[in-house]
């Protein structure tokens, strides 16, 4: 079997080239590291065939496509306040580069596609669990664009017959998630806060709570869904719980302050993954305080990361405030 993994070089990426690998695949990795660390594969680097590469320009890496059976579409760019400055840029990376690696999937007739889509399309859910056919109201251009992606994948399958499924990832956390650039996934901020004896930065009164999903589940069910017949179908990918922001820090040990709640955001993540539960069989194993216990053991991971206080994240989220306060 050979597998493309675009994005392999990144946080969900090098973990699935992992399991790849572990199932005898040969694997290729599409990655033009503007998020992804080569690092991230520097454990398999005699064992991968890594490509750099822009996938919103068509190139010679569309002949890696040949005589692959799984694609993985993993390659994205990620961030709300990124996608509010710089849309073109979202666009370009997270539709423009779909679109051209449907294309190369469907003219080398790949056996299945598998496109990492996100929650964030539901926006401010109204329904907790929330369900696929929960209402898709993206609230800024990363979610729009993952949208749009999605979209593309759907149409591909119903037009050409391109076996595809989109999974719908919540909040991804676990080893090897981004140490760098702008202020983002929680993991990461609060990490390399623990590493500083700097106080979490808990937005709100960290009472809002997330579906936080470790990444080796995650991977197995990018894993379930390739290997599933059915096609053209999307699901939730979550934890089957919702845990808050203060159990997570009570996890980690440590201080905190509180900072202003953000427009936009829910109260609330949590996915309804019955369908997955049913369809392919998947379900989560990794519980929260078992993720936390593998992060902390790998904390020198973020110790070149970026420590965010109360006022550098102010200044890095006034985009946010500026154009969701409404």
């Amino acid at each position: 079997m050979k597998s493309i993994v675009t994005g392999g070089a990144g946080f969900i990426g090098s973990h699935l080239v992992d399991k790849l690998l572990d199932m005898g695949h040969d694997v290729v990795v599409l990655d033009n590291f503007s998020t992804g660390r080569e690092e991230n594969l520097s454990h398999v680097s005699g064992e991968v065939n890594l490509i750099e590469c822009d996938l919103h320009v068509k190139g010679d890496w569309v002949q890696e496509f040949n005589g692959v059976d799984w694609v993985f579409h993993l390659a994205s760019l990620a961030d709300i306040v990124p996608s509010i400055q710089n849309p073109e840029g979202y666009f370009r990376s997270n539709v423009d580069a779909t679109f051209y690696v449907l294309e190369a999937a469907r003219h080398a007739n790949v056996e299945r596609f598998i496109y990492s889509a996100s929650s964030s399309c539901y926006g401010i859910p109204g329904k907790y669990p929330t369900p696929e056919e929960s209402d898709i109201r993206p609230q800024y251009p990363y979610a729009l664009a993952k949208r749009m992606g999605e979209e593309l994948v759907e149409h591909w399958a119903q037009l050409y017959n391109l076996p595809t499924i989109s999974l719908r990832f919540f909040n991804v956390y676990g080893t090897r998630s981004r140490t760098s650039g702008t202020y983002g996934a929680v993991f990461g901020v609060f990490l390399a806060q623990k590493l500083a004896n700097k106080p979490y930065t808990v937005v709100g009164d960290g009472n809002q709570t997330r579906d936080f999903t470790y990444v080796t589940d995650v991977v197995n069910a990018l894993i379930a869904a390739a290997e599933s017949s059915l096609s053209n179908k999307v699901y939730n990918i979550g934890s089957d719980t919702t845990v808050s922001i203060n159990k997570i820090v009570e996890l980690l040990g440590g201080d905190k302050i509180y900072i202003p709640k953000r427009p936009g955001e829910p109260d609330c993540t949590y996915a309804d993954i019955s369908r997955i539960k049913n369809d392919l069989g998947w379900s989560p194993t990794i519980s929260i305080e078992d993720g936390i216990d593998k992060i902390l053991e790998n904390i020198d991971y973020w110790k070149e990361a970026i420590v965010w206080d109360s006022e550098s994240i102010a200044d890095a989220t006034s985009d946010w405030f500026k154009y969701l306060n409404k």
